[in-house]
């Protein structure tokens, strides 16, 4: 009968990286059962959800704005829209497009230095808001 010592701090880094790779391998199995437009709408919302917050929609009257974060979440949705609204129904890039107006425009709005018309978050990949 052996009796188990101490760990060891590689033996701990080495139980990490295994766990770190079963969950991969269970995160791998669940998503190849995804439809691609759950998944493209799925990351368009939270991409949206998270834009909110920092261009100051947050429900939290705490929230402190930020816009450069905000910026970079709306590029980003902005570029997921337009390249995955061929991919997705009618329906969900409509909403999809109608959300990222929306916090577009709150952009605009919250901006104390104005972006000119067509070079606002997104507006590369959108054209003008006004």
């Amino acid at each position: 009968m052996t009796i188990p010592g101490p760990s060891t701090p590689a033996d701990d880094r080495h139980d990490h990286w295994e766990r770190q790779d079963e969950a991969s391998s269970a995160a791998s199995r669940d998503i190849a059962d995804v439809p691609a437009v759950e998944v493209i709408t799925t990351t368009a919302v939270h991409l949206m959800s998270a834009a909110a917050v920092k261009v100051g929609l947050a429900d939290d009257p705490e929230t402190q704005l930020d816009l450069d974060e905000a910026r970079k979440l709306i590029n980003a949705l902005a570029g997921l829209v337009t390249a995955g609204a061929p991919e997705i129904s009618d329906m969900h890039a409509r909403s999809l497009r109608d959300g990222l107006r929306s916090l577009q425009l709150a952009f605009r709005e919250a901006s104390v230095i104005k972006d000119p018309i067509g070079q606002g978050p997104g507006e590369k990949w959108t054209g003008p808001v006004t």
